[in-house]
């Protein structure tokens, strides 16, 4: 198992990253500046299928809907990275080394990503009507992705605290720079214990957020999408854009949350000698 002085190097490259994500406050502003136009440009087939997305998040946080994964394929995949321990459960996947993890869910992004070009490019051939088959389809693939990287770190998104995590995940790779700020703060109780972890979710009503950031982001990256033809260019750099961007944030979070786990422990280990 790694070091207490491995787990903090591990750390500050998580912050390092989380400070990156602030700085992009410029770009952010300027991506925002069109959406009053794209509300209005944006066709309202195009504007229903999006709305429909809240009832859908709604119902992934409640019972994980149709996008709740099975689990065998990625404890398999953790099985293969680690042949000299039984792993027979996603608690088992927990004690793995994280090394192991972050390889595996590394390779869970690159595949989930060029899935997502072949996705995209496939939806961009008939520009409007087939950008409304898009939409679900992106938001599917992006669930399973951060539910499988879940996994890959040991955590089960069976659990609604963990549906909650990943849709805030959803939410900050959407979001702008303000968005983030508020959002790591939020998933800090995440780091501490289990009974605030708790505490928060009772408290969660903004993840209708998700949605409105979504949304924007989507008319933005999406628009050149509606050109017949055209759109399959972007459609396949978008998707890939999206997933790879969602798979990074799922990874660093999780990553996070079970490098601050394996602190505590060592600590408590020290304290108690």
């Amino acid at each position: 198992m790694e070091t207490k002085e491995h787990l903090l190097t591990e750390l500050a490259a998580i912050e390092k990253w989380e400070q990156e994500q602030k700085q992009l406050w410029i770009w952010e502003r300027i991506a925002r500046l069109p959406f009053k136009l794209l509300d209005r440009i944006t066709p309202k087939v195009i504007q229903n299928k999006i709305g429909q997305l809240l009832d859908e998040i709604g119902s992934f946080i409640q019972t994980g809907g149709q996008y709740l994964i099975q689990e065998k394929s990625v404890l398999k995949k953790i099985q293969e990275a680690n042949p000299e321990t039984a792993i027979h459960s996603i608690q088992d996947a927990g004690a793995a080394p994280l090394e192991k993890m972050d390889a595996i869910s590394e390779t869970l992004k690159k595949s989930r990503a060029n899935m997502a070009t072949v996705q995209g490019a496939s939806t961009g051939v008939g520009g409007v009507f087939t950008l409304a088959v898009d939409i679900p389809l992106l938001l599917g693939l992006s669930l399973k992705t951060l539910q499988e990287i879940a996994i890959a770190y040991g955590y089960d998104p069976k659990q609604k605290e963990e549906r909650i995590f990943i849709i805030k995940c959803l939410q900050f790779s959407s979001s702008d720079v303000v968005g983030k700020k508020v959002i790591l703060n939020d998933l800090s109780n995440f780091y501490s214990s289990r009974k605030q972890s708790r505490e928060m979710i009772s408290q969660l009503q903004g993840w209708r957020e998700v949605i409105y950031t979504y949304r924007d982001q989507f008319g933005w990256k999406k628009m050149m999408q509606l050109v017949p033809i055209a759109g399959i260019v972007f459609g396949a750099f978008t998707n890939r854009s999206a997933i790879h961007d969602i798979a990074e944030t799922g990874m660093m979070l999780y990553r996070k949350r079970r490098v601050m786990e394996r602190l505590q422990e060592k600590n408590r280990q020290e304290s108690s000698v």
